[in-house]
């Protein structure tokens, strides 16, 4: 926090960002808008100093000196519009401070050679010069040390060309120079303050965003480790599979919905034969990986809308909603004869056969409750181990709750 103060420091005297990254990043998000302002604000500065040619006519006619004027009037307006256009049309992306001056130092240079050319209009100069000077730094839109270098160039020009074109004595002298140094001075506090507050305002901008940014990526990285809670909650961290919990949850869930709709519901429990053998022979990194080999596998031979868990050990359930049992059983075959296929793929070891003996159970009876459809499921499963393994064993009737 300490650090982001620093770097947020507006220099006293220039109004600028200390950090120089900073004000590189404020110059850019605001010179669109000062594109634009600073084209319509020459333009309207352009035509004023050019109007003022009506007065240059009244005052000095058709002479020598107007037509000098007026050529000066003529060059000033011209530049002037067309570092506008320039600035508006082909400003890019990036401040130029030195194309930015020069409209200053044009109007600058021009209001200065009218006082050799109209000296008698000394007065009416002074306000002009004045006028000019607050011009410069509130209505032109430039960086404050650009604004304050010409407005110094046109008073200290003014006044010595006002001393040595038009005769100002020692007395007029100094308070002229005090008014305009009153007028720079008030220009450059104006400017200062303007500079400094917009310069505060972004920085508490960039400062919101970059905690909105935090925030955001703290919400996320929140929902990151809440995702990886549930799915350490909801997955068997070895096969990826539903654990038993939240198998029963979604298993719960489909069986009260095809109650609801009386359909059939079937329910299949599959143990992995000789894994203990497996384990014994070959080590249990070995078992784990033919554990999850089955697993993939099992997955894998599923339809979309059948859901899976490891029940314990080397025991798989599997719900199969809208299931007939000979569905079941053609299921639960095709899942076996997968298993058995896993003896040519790679990383299996020679002489290994897997297989798996598969129990099912199926119900349509409202009454029957999960951990009864589990349980038959369980012992059709046994009774095919005790037969042999490596068989699909079928409940011959549907389950019903004994309650």
């Amino acid at each position: 926090m300490a650090l982001q103060k620093q770097q947020n420091q507006v220099h006293w005297l220039t109004g600028q960002f200390c950090d120089a990254y900073l004000e590189l990043g404020y110059r850019q998000s605001i010179y669109q808008s000062v594109r634009a302002e600073f084209s319509l604000a020459v333009n309207v500065a352009a035509f004023v100093f050019g109007m003022f040619a009506i007065a240059d006519y009244y005052l000095l006619g058709l002479s020598r000196e107007f037509y000098l004027l007026l050529a000066m009037r003529v060059v000033v307006v011209s530049t002037c519009l067309l570092v506008a256009f320039t600035v508006k049309r082909w400003g890019g992306t990036d401040y130029r401070p030195w194309l930015h001056a020069l409209p200053l130092w044009v109007f600058a240079t021009g209001i200065i050679l009218i006082v050799p050319l109209r000296p008698e209009s000394i007065s009416t100069q002074i306000t002009a010069v004045v006028v000019a000077t607050m011009a410069f730094y509130l209505l032109i839109p430039n960086l404050l040390t650009v604004v304050t270098a010409a407005s110094l160039y046109l008073n200290i020009g003014f006044l010595t060309a006002a001393v040595l074109f038009a005769g100002l004595a020692p007395i007029p002298t100094l308070l002229v120079s005090l008014l305009l140094i009153m007028g720079v001075v008030v220009g450059f506090g104006a400017l200062l303050r303007l500079e400094s507050l917009q310069r505060k305002q972004y920085a508490l901008l960039h400062e919101e965003r970059d905690q909105n940014r935090q925030l955001h990526q703290e919400i996320a990285h929140r929902k990151s480790l809440e995702e990886q809670l549930r799915v350490l909650a909801e997955r068997d961290a070895l096969t990826s599979l539903n654990n038993r919990g939240h198998f029963i949850h979604l298993a719960t869930k489909l069986l009260q919905r095809s109650q609801s709709e009386n359909a059939p519901f079937s329910l299949l429990m599959i143990d992995i034969d000789h894994f203990k053998h497996i384990n014994d022979t070959w080590g249990h990194s070995y078992g784990d990986w033919v554990l999850t080999t089955i697993a993939k596998t099992c997955e894998q031979s599923l339809r979309p809308g059948d859901i899976i868990g490891r029940f314990g050990g080397e025991e798989f359930v599997v719900a199969l909603p809208n299931t007939t049992t000979s569905d079941a059983q053609l299921i639960a075959e095709r899942l076996k004869q997968r298993v058995a296929e896993l003896s040519r793929a790679e990383g299996m070891r020679p002489l290994l056969c897997p297989s798996v003996t598969i129990g099912v159970a199926t119900t349509q009876a409202e009454e029957t409750d999960l951990d009864a459809l589990i349980k038959s499921a369980d012992e059709r499963l046994y009774v095919g181990k005790r037969s042999g393994r490596d068989q699909v064993v079928v409940c011959d009737e549907g389950v019903r709750n004994d309650n």
